[in-house]
């Protein structure tokens, strides 16, 4: 697959990360030479300088050919009208681009009927709206992923003592929930993944992938630790496209929402959109501002800036002070591993490693609806469309245990026309089954895509 980039920021570098084993011609285009210089050196990519939205620089780039653009900058209307001209010039396939501003997002009839040519819009601020909106709705959980529009869910949770199933088999589980369904995905022990089976005995420290239906995720989080009081008191450090959003959504829902901005003139805008939302001017790692806001009776603080370093800083003095529950933006890699081993900040989000699915489902082979990168970015969990018949697939019409898996890869469930149907070794998979798939070593990703892909050869 050939593939044009646009756009050189963390979003671009991470997408080219993560699609460099995963397409044969990657070429990736920004203004900065820096920034291209690193990237040729580090992942060894074809790039091209200057504004993606230039015929002339996407002609230079390959679009004549390209099976895909993907226009990341951080600019709306460069991505946009890179869109355009990759469509009437190059009348290339696929199209996906990242929309930011609010004011494109609210009129989807731009982008439908052909006015404007992009297939795939990326936001990747409402991603991660969404993303930290499931962890307030489940403060428990480590991790709360969507699948077949949030019919089935895949949560993450660490086992501590006192829950039913910490010391037990995961067979008892069963008997503990008689009247619901779940499948174990995965287990972490000590970073090192078990393949779970009936005979696997939960250990205090675990860190468990269950999948399950949306209305069983509270029981079946139950089993495995002391759930958590429901949020009620929230507050976000940062004003920006996220922190706004988030805000929006939670004040929606009843949460007694603060938000804290350094910038004057932006909180002063963010307190205007909002309507029941505590806008704060202040800096969120002072210590006298949180303390007078309330902060030892805050349930989740959420510190959205873009500055990774203040992000810690006032996640770290939040939980020093007595807040609950602290989650942090972090976009540097390194960072996210030194804060999930550290364990005084509750959840590290990485924004790219959160919004990488949405993409990489776009240029998987086969099916593939929904794509989540977990473990940062070492495990996979993707959902995939059977298609075809006994002859012509190797999925369709086989029981779960006859399907030739690769190694670590398990089927957690299959939703068949709204229905969720936890999978068990013999349940059958059926034609335009949804099938949620765990893949421990996302290097087996190729393996999946090639049985979900149909073949007319075994007719």
């Amino acid at each position: 697959m050939k593939i044009i980039i646009l756009g050189a920021g963390q979003v671009g570098i991470s997408v080219a990360e993560n699609l460099v084993n995963e397409a044969s011609d990657i070429t990736v285009i920004d203004t900065d030479a820096l920034q291209l210089e690193e990237i040729r050196h580090r992942l060894d990519l074809r790039t091209v300088q200057g504004n993606g939205a230039y015929p002339e620089i996407l002609k230079q780039a390959g679009a004549d050919d390209a099976d895909m653009i993907l226009a990341v900058t951080n600019s709306d209307e460069v991505n946009i009208a890179a869109c355009q001209v990759a469509n009437t010039l190059f009348h290339t396939p696929t199209k996906i681009a990242r929309i930011r501003a609010s004011e494109y997002l609210d009129h989807p009839e731009l982008f439908i009927h052909g006015a404007i040519p992009i297939d795939v819009i990326i936001s990747p601020e409402q991603i991660l709206t969404d993303y930290i909106q499931r962890l307030i709705e489940y403060p428990s959980a480590l991790q709360v992923l969507d699948f077949a529009g949030g019919l089935v869910r895949l949560v993450a949770v660490k086992a501590y003592y006192g829950g039913p199933l910490v010391g037990h088999e995961l067979k008892a589980l069963r008997e503990h929930l008689p009247n619901i369904d779940t499948r174990v995905a995965a287990i972490y022990r000590r970073d090192r993944p078990i393949v779970p089976t009936g005979d696997t005995v939960i250990e205090a420290d675990d860190e468990v992938f269950f999948i399950a239906a949306r209305k069983h995720i509270r029981a079946v989080m139950s089993e495995l630790r002391k759930l958590d009081k429901p949020v009620k008191r929230v507050i976000l450090a940062g004003g920006g496209n996220i922190g706004r959003r988030l805000a929006k959504t939670l004040e929606k829902q009843k949460y007694s929402v603060k938000l804290i901005d350094h910038n004057r003139k932006r909180a002063q805008q963010v307190a205007e959109e909002l309507e029941k939302t505590i806008v704060l001017h202040g800096d969120a790692a002072d210590e006298d501002l949180l303390t007078r806001e309330g902060i030892d009776h805050t349930d989740i603080f959420c510190a959205l800036t873009n500055d990774d370093e203040a992000n810690i800083l006032s996640a770290l003095l939040a939980k020093k002070l007595g807040a609950r529950k602290v989650l942090s933006l972090i976009n540097r890699a390194i960072y996210v591993d030194l804060i999930q081993s550290g364990g005084d900040i509750d959840i590290a989000i990485s924004p790219q490693q959160a919004t990488i699915g949405s993409l990489l489902a776009h240029v998987r082979r086969g099916d593939v609806v929904a794509v989540h990168s977990l473990r940062r970015g070492a495990a996979e969990a993707i959902e995939a469309i059977a298609h075809g018949d006994e002859n012509s697939s190797r999925v369709v019409g086989r029981m779960v245990q006859d399907v030739p898996l690769p190694e670590g890869t398990t089927i957690g469930a299959i939703v068949r026309k709204n229905n969720v149907i936890i999978a068990h070794r013999d349940t059958k998979i059926e034609a335009d089954d949804h099938v949620i798939l765990f893949l421990v070593d996302k290097r087996k990703i190729a393996e999946v895509e090639r049985l979900f892909q149909v073949s007319y050869s075994f007719l």
